[in-house]
């Protein structure tokens, strides 16, 4: 049974990944009414594998550019829990601080947009990601993000807590 789920992911996965990765082209992009609308059902096949060609180069860059943007910011994220450990945070040990996570406010804003497969932007320009994969859609709804031990973070949805565990990236 193990099997047979495993394969099904992985295949799941690699049809996802190859359907992401390529462009099918304005064609099946566009409706016929868009297309006549649009003009390009007089332009010649070559001059439409240029236009296809364009938006693939700027598809492809700005994937690289975000997906640079989010590992940077990972890093930083990761760095800044870690600049200098202490003593009992080198063995593992929990940090006797003063703050309470239980006594930190939550969070409530709106969800504006998707900026990626798990990251979404709020009304206030924080940017958040979730370490799980989110199955909720978010935007135009108000969410309320809710401290948790050890410097975590979970999200909260229609005032539900959904223990989706969420990082905060700008």
């Amino acid at each position: 049974m193990k099997t047979l789920l495993l394969s099904a992911l992985v295949l799941a996965s690699t049809c996802l990944a190859s359907a992401q990765a390529t462009f099918p082209g304005l064609k099946a992009v566009l409706s016929e009414a868009e297309w006549k609308r649009a003009g390009l059902d007089r332009l010649s096949p070559d001059q439409i594998g240029v236009i296809d060609a364009a938006l693939i180069r700027h598809q492809v860059g700005t994937t690289a550019t975000m997906r640079t943007e989010l590992a940077e910011a990972r890093t930083a994220a990761t760095a800044a829990t870690k600049v200098n450990p202490g003593l009992l945070e080198r063995f593992g040990l929990p940090l006797f601080d003063d703050v309470d996570w239980r006594t930190l406010p939550p969070l409530r804003a709106k969800v504006v947009k998707w900026e990626g497969g798990n990251r979404f932007k709020l009304d206030n320009n924080q940017v958040w990601e979730g370490y799980e994969p989110i199955t909720y859609e978010l935007v135009g709804k108000e969410i309320e993000i809710q401290a948790r031990p050890h410097g975590q973070f979970a999200l909260a949805v229609d005032g539900v807590n959904t223990t989706l565990r969420v990082m905060r990236l700008r």
